[in-house]
């Protein structure tokens, strides 16, 4: 029985392609991700430092939990040869990370730590917290579809009836916002930005159809202008979502929709001298 030659053998299995293309892809996504890993196990600690509130540590280990569910979710990914379903949850776990780190910027504000009047809100159905809040919560279920499409999981007509439901409630919260409330910054701001990353993501998202329509027409082409449309697509995808979050947190801060109503007394008659 001849002695394998393990050196050799060990080599040729694990031998590096060159990093080109895909490879070089997935290899920088990896060093990325790498080191904002890192910089949320910083963070998490940190937190529990100098942070005196206890949901704000709680929410600083949120995020180191889901960071390494986020990377055990990219190796499954990787050894079960990139099916839809882990590569969806992956891709949706990952807005969701950085949505929880755009909330604790957010929560650890010098706006956010001073004192501030709610407004009050009456007679509106739904409320405007509620409104917003179902705004983003439609936003995160659309990139969910998005990311199914894009890993061959659905088709591309959820994802189009998708974008249409969240431009209209997109729409109908920025409007309120922004016809009731444009002198709170609190809300206006964020309200502005929602309005300009929607126009902006719906144009990405044309872009992304058409390089793959092209494509698709013409397979020999070389598939830069997809990956550059398709990143954009996304990464405007988490803008928004971001976006949508902190509006939401906000209106929950700034607007009292259960106020009581105040109810005009009548005023006190003088009596009449004889």
């Amino acid at each position: 029985m001849s002695v394998p030659d393990w050196p050799t053998s060990f080599g040729s299995l694990y031998k590096i392609p060159p990093l080109v293309n895909g490879v070089q892809y997935e290899h920088t996504h990896r060093m990325i991700a790498e080191f904002i890993g890192l910089l949320i196990i910083v963070l998490a600690v940190w937190t529990q430092r100098v942070e005196p509130r206890k949901w704000m540590r709680l929410l600083g280990w949120t995020a180191l939990a889901a960071v390494v569910g986020q990377g055990v979710l990219g190796g499954l990914t990787v050894l079960n040869l990139l099916p839809w379903t882990i590569s969806t949850a992956h891709a949706t776990l990952a807005q969701m990370i950085f949505c929880t780190v755009v909330a604790m910027a957010l929560f650890t504000s010098r706006s956010w730590l001073q004192e501030s009047e709610p407004n009050a809100e009456r007679d509106l159905a739904p409320n405007t917290p509620a409104l917003a809040a179902l705004t983003a919560a439609c936003v995160w279920v659309q990139l969910i579809l998005g990311a199914a499409f894009r890993h061959t999981g659905i088709k591309l007509l959820p994802h189009l009836v998708g974008a249409c439901v969240v431009t209209a409630l997109l729409c109908w919260t920025v409007v309120r916002v922004l016809t009731r409330y444009a002198r709170v910054p609190h809300l206006r701001r964020p309200a502005e930005l929602l309005l300009g990353l929607l126009m902006v993501q719906l144009g990405l998202g044309f872009a992304s159809y058409l390089t793959r329509l092209q494509w698709m027409i013409n397979p020999p082409r070389g598939v830069t202008g997809i990956v550059i449309s398709t990143v954009a697509h996304v990464a405007g995808g988490a803008l928004v979502l971001a976006a949508s979050v902190v509006l939401a947190i906000q209106s929950r801060r700034m607007i009292n929709a259960r106020a009581p109503e105040v109810v005009a007394q009548p005023a006190p008659q003088r009596a009449i001298p004889a």
